[in-house]
């Protein structure tokens, strides 16, 4: 017989894997009877139980592979967790996966477990269901009970309305792109909501599917007789298409048109005009995250109360945006 693992386990007993899990882990959860018949079968079968992750100071973390639009974010995070790791004297582990059992098993060699990204459910639920002290970096489900760090997307949203509106801009564009992304819509809220204390003042939502473009959105937007003086792109990859698009219609920037970006990524210094955007901290979130993860590791206790832990994004002032000319 080869390796005995959790699942050879629960294949001889009948039992999940995961009452198999809590069992061997004195959790509670699963009966005293339970107990016992996955002990049995557990030294019957020669089951040997792994180092504990914690003794191991190792901390993992895992990107969801499937997730191509933040790579260059994910990377800043990565450095950041490497650096602040290094520093409390734990080593790390990196994986890019959306594999449920692959995910399950990096949970189970870490002593602390960094999820970045959106992940499925059921890999999500097999990783919290390893008691690896673990936090997230993407979007939770409401009031679910995980530690999170994450940026200010809703307040950066704000800051950039304020930011236009002290130009003096009074009709502003969101391009929004694909509406599937839950940043992308708190960037709007948060946008929309310090535009509309203003009167007089109109935001438009620029968005677009998998038949269309933005230049055909764009021409939609002014076919409907809009005049955005300023255009609020959701990431700086879409305000670099953004740029060329209103170039090649010989609009000026930023003398006719205001143009501000997201994520402060490679691009927006690689394009003329060098692009005005909200700087997201991921070096930091990733710092913080190691802290996080550190502080659970050393607390062990199972009736905690999980953390929201924001790390403030700013804008950066480049030369894509000005004030109104009237």
């Amino acid at each position: 017989m080869g390796k005995i693992t959790l699942r050879t386990i629960a294949d001889e007993t009948g039992l999940s894997k995961f009452a198999v899990s809590r069992a061997l882990s004195g959790k509670s959860g699963v009966s005293a009877e339970t107990r016992e018949i996955v002990t049995e079968a557990a030294a019957r079968l020669g089951y040997k139980k792994p180092v504990p992750a914690a003794a191991l100071k190792v901390l993992g973390v895992v990107f969801d592979d499937t997730d191509v639009i933040n790579s260059e974010l994910n990377m800043q995070i990565q450095s950041g967790v490497r650096r602040e790791a290094e520093a409390m004297g734990f080593s790390v582990r990196m994986n890019w996966t959306h594999d449920p059992d692959e995910l399950e098993r990096f949970a189970l060699q870490s002593a602390g477990l960094l999820i970045v990204g959106p992940h499925n459910k059921e890999s999500l639920k097999r990783a919290y269901a390893t008691g690896t002290p673990i936090v997230r970096s993407g979007w939770l489900d409401p009031l679910e009970p995980v530690d999170l760090v994450t940026a200010t997307d809703h307040e950066a949203g704000a800051a950039v309305a304020q930011y236009l509106l002290n130009l003096g801009h009074r009709e502003i564009a969101y391009v929004h792109g694909i509406p599937s992304y839950r940043g992308r819509m708190e960037r709007l809220y948060g946008l929309r909501e310090e535009i509309e204390k203003v009167p007089g003042c109109v935001l438009h939502n620029l968005t677009w599917d998998d038949t269309s473009t933005l230049g055909s959105a764009l021409q939609r937007l002014i076919d409907g007789g809009a005049k955005p003086t300023a255009f609020f792109c959701a990431h700086d990859g879409l305000a670099v298409t953004v740029i060329s698009e209103l170039l090649s219609q010989g609009k000026r920037i930023p003398q006719d048109v205001s143009i501000i970006g997201f994520g402060d990524f490679s691009a927006a210094q690689q394009i003329l005009p060098q692009l005005t955007t909200v700087k997201i901290p991921g070096v930091e979130m990733g710092r913080a995250s190691a802290r996080r993860l550190r502080d659970l590791i050393a607390q062990n206790e199972k009736d905690r109360t999980p953390l929201r832990i924001y790390v403030p994004c700013h804008i950066v002032e480049r030369r894509s945006c000005s004030p109104v000319v009237k």
